[in-house]
């Protein structure tokens, strides 16, 4: 049970495996759901059971993820309903991430706001829009908006968002990767214990060297001087494209890059800012809509023309927001700096969703699922391999 304080909650939990069932109790229980967090207009007319549509959402790895609508009625607003993973505890911290959510849409008008909780999930605003694609984002345009909201992410106070023990621990240089990957490193051991794991994948992803070449890799972050790109900033840390909506009537009345939406706060949290643009970066190599959507594509990493369009945006609404046109001034030499953070902190970004995807993959491991929906191993050995591929490249 999630709640957050300022946020209604129902003492509701929903089977996200009977939503399209017939004779499930789902919808009535959904209702019951919104009756009681007093979702807008929801509450102010009769609603048939038989008329609420329930559309799944796909690409979602930890949650199940639907659309709520009510088309009898078009003027009743269509909302979002997320059910959680039942193994996305081991990963993400759930009142974290609401609190986090709470705090970005109700003071930063961040993201979108949350009505209110059930036992096992919450309700959002739903924003008519489409969701980005593996194209639309090497687009020179949506990525210099992209940039531009990045920015504005890490414009935000931490403090205000943040109040976690570790994010004053100097043993993890405050960011929530180096944090991220201490903690999940025992339960990624565990499931390489799993006796369906062979002794060839655990010696390929090997986590006892990994433990000596992570530590060596965070010493030399530790050293890095102070720029742009390892200032420590409220992160999203999972920009990917499916996390990325373009408002369908194109933010009528907004700056244009606002017609951007960020979504799915779950990892967000304290990082480098260079860690969040080469984890964007690194996600333009990713296609989770193909049969092996597991596997990275170096080839489609961003070109330094790209990569300077994105930063020049993102570095100009940086000083914007921080009132310091000093920083847009020798916008090339920041360019440059920004790069060879963002380079460094890649590994990183490999390191983290590496672990992840050994935890991801228990239930599958468990059930002996030899064809799983997504093959978190084997995204973990890609990830892994590229993590050492770039310590050999820093002679680390």
């Amino acid at each position: 049970m999630v709640k957050q304080e300022g946020l209604r909650h129902a003492e509701i939990k929903l089977d996200a495996r009977q939503y399209n069932l017939p004779q499930s109790p789902f919808r009535a229980e959904l209702l019951e759901v919104l009756l009681k967090l007093g979702v807008p207009s929801w509450t102010t007319q009769e609603i048939a059971l038989q008329d609420i549509v329930v559309t799944k959402v796909s690409g979602a790895l930890t949650n199940a993820v639907f659309f709520v609508s009510y088309p009898s009625a078009p003027t009743l607003p269509t909302l979002l309903l997320r059910v959680y993973g039942s193994s996305s505890g081991l990963l993400i911290s759930r009142p974290r991430e609401l609190h986090t959510l709470h705090i970005l849409s109700s003071r930063y008008k961040i993201g979108p706001r949350v009505y209110g909780t059930f036992d096992n999930g919450r309700i959002e605003e739903y924003f008519d829009s489409v969701t980005l694609t593996s194209a639309d984002i090497r687009d020179p345009q949506i990525s210099r908006w992209i940039g531009a909201r990045l920015a504005e992410l890490h414009s935000v106070d931490v403090r205000a968002v943040d109040s976690s023990s570790f994010s004053s621990n100097p043993d993890n240089c405050g960011m929530e990767v180096v944090a991220n990957v201490r903690s999940w490193l025992g339960p990624a051991e565990m499931v390489l214990g799993l006796p369906n794991i062979s002794e060839a994948t655990r010696q390929e992803l090997d986590l006892a060297r990994f433990r000596d070449e992570w530590d060596r890799y965070v010493r030399r972050l530790l050293n890095r001087p102070r720029t742009l790109g390892t200032r420590r900033v409220f992160a999203h840390n999972d920009a990917q494209y499916n996390n990325l909506l373009r408002l369908k009537n194109g933010g009528e009345g907004l700056d244009e890059h606002r017609q951007i939406v960020v979504v799915d706060f779950e990892y967000a949290a304290p990082n480098a800012a260079a860690f969040d643009i080469a984890n964007h970066f690194l996600e333009w190599t990713a296609d989770y809509h193909c049969p092996t959507s597991h596997l990275l594509t170096a080839s489609h990493y961003p070109t330094p023309e790209e990569r300077n369009n994105f930063y020049a945006s993102y570095i100009q609404h940086s000083a914007m927001l921080a009132e310091d046109p000093g920083l847009a001034t020798s916008l090339q030499n920041m360019m440059t700096e920004l790069d060879r953070d963002v380079v460094f902190w890649g590994a990183a970004s490999h390191a983290g969703w590496a672990i992840w995807g050994i935890v991801q993959a228990k239930e599958d491991v468990e059930a002996g699922n030899v064809q799983p929906e997504f093959d978190y191993i084997g995204y973990a050995k890609g990830r892994m391999a590229a993590f050492r591929q770039d310590l050999q490249c820093f002679g680390l």
